[in-house]
């Protein structure tokens, strides 16, 4: 049997004048979504890499008892997105 593993990196704390992530709502944009990578899910907020159409955009969710709220970072150029990825996890955009 082979067991997946589930736990992805924790999210840095933002940082002082940390980039500002333009979140939209989610538009379906494509049939299907990979999801690269994700964060770890024992947090709130989780966040997924996503790819779709040559481009990619991260998706960020916010658990809580009312239902879940899902919105999009914009789609961006793979070296634009894992970039801005790469800074979410840091703590260098939010």
């Amino acid at each position: 049997m082979v067991v997946k593993e589930l736990h992805g990196p924790h999210v840095a704390r933002a940082q002082e004048g940390h980039e500002v992530i333009d979140w939209s709502d989610p538009v379906p944009r494509c049939e299907s979504v990979r999801v690269r990578s994700h964060t770890c899910e024992c947090l709130v907020t989780v966040y997924e890499l996503c790819a779709a159409g040559g481009l990619v955009h991260i998706r960020r969710t916010v658990r809580a008892s009312g239902g879940n709220r899902v919105s999009e970072s914009p789609w961006l150029r793979a070296a634009e997105g894992n970039r801005l990825w790469e800074s979410l996890l840091a703590g260098g955009a939010r």
